[in-house]
C-alpha cells in the first residue's frame, strides 16, 4: 500500500511557536536519519486520520516535503493527554540496502476452529499483538499472519513457530521461545469443573455411606 503525505520546513522551533502551529492546525515534527535532521509541520486533520490507519504504522510512507519526495518512517508521535490531538510526530529516512527494525502488527486466524478452543473449550489469549522485525524496507510486511489451526491447550504458539515472510527475521533478545499465543480454560468453565467433581465426591460419599449401612443391616 502506497501512503504519501506532505510537509513543509519550518524555521522556527521552541514551545510558543509549536503551541501557534496547534492552533493553526498544524502539527509541529520532525525528519531524521542520512542526513541533517529537518523541522517539518503538516496538517492536523490529514495526519489524525493517517494514524488510525494500521498501515500507517507498519508501511514505507512518501513524504512530500516542500516539493521533494523522501521515504520514511513513522517513529514516535505524542497525543494530547485527554484531546484528539496530534502534539508531535518523528519520521526516519530510509535507505533501501540497510535493514531497518520496526514493530509489525500481527494477524491472527483460524482462532474458532483451534483444538484448544474447538475441543477443550478454551479462549485463545494473544500474548503479543505485534512483533519486532528486522529487514529491508523493500521488505516490510503491513502484517504477519499467525495461523491458530493447531493452537491447542498447553501448548502455545511461539515466535520461532511463526512463518515469517521471506527476508524477514524476528529481532530482540530470546524471541524466539517468546510466546505469541495461548490457550486458556475461562475461570467459570475451571470453576464449574471442580463444584463438578465436589458433588460427585459427596455423591459417591453418600451412596458409599449407604451401602456400609445396607450391610450392616444385612448382617
Amino acid at each position: 500500500m502506497k501512503i504519501e503525505l506532505s510537509a513543509i520546513s519550518r524555521k522556527v522551533q521552541g514551545t510558543g511557536a509549536s503551541r501557534r502551529l496547534r492552533k493553526a492546525g498544524r502539527v509541529p515534527g520532525i525528519v531524521y536519519g542520512g542526513v541533517e535532521p529537518a523541522l517539518i509541520d503538516l496538517d492536523h486533520n490529514n495526519l489524525y486520520h493517517s494514524l488510525r490507519k494500521e498501515a500507517f504504522h507498519a508501511s514505507i510512507l512518501t513524504l512530500d516535503l516542500d516539493g521533494k519526495k523522501e521515504k520514511v518512517l513513522l517513529r514516535d508521535f505524542q497525543m494530547h493527554p485527554f484531546r484528539q490531538q496530534v502534539q508531535h510526530i518523528d519520521f526516519q529516512r530510509v535507505e533501501a540496502n540497510k535493514k531497518i527494525h520496526m514493530k509489525v502488527p500481527l494477524h491472527f486466524i483460524n482462532a474458532d476452529i483451534a483444538p484448544g478452543v474447538k475441543l477443550s473449550g478454551g479462549v485463545v489469549s494473544h500474548v503479543m499483538n505485534d512483533l519486532n522485525i528486522a529487514c529491508l524496507p523493500a521488505d516490510i510486511p503491513e502484517f504477519i499472519e499467525v495461523d491458530l489451526i493447531e493452537l491447542a491447550l498447553n501448548h502455545p504458539i511461539h515466535v520461532s513457530d511463526l512463518n515469517l515472510p521471506k527476508g524477514i527475521e524476528a529481532a530482540g533478545t530470546h524471541i524466539g521461545d517468546a510466546v505469541v499465543a495461548t490457550v486458556q480454560v475461562p475461570r467459570a468453565a475451571i470453576a464449574a469443573e471442580a463444584e463438578e467433581a465436589e458433588a460427585a465426591a459427596a455423591a459417591e460419599a453418600v451412596d458409599q455411606t449407604a451401602d456400609a449401612k445396607a450391610a450392616a443391616k444385612s448382617k
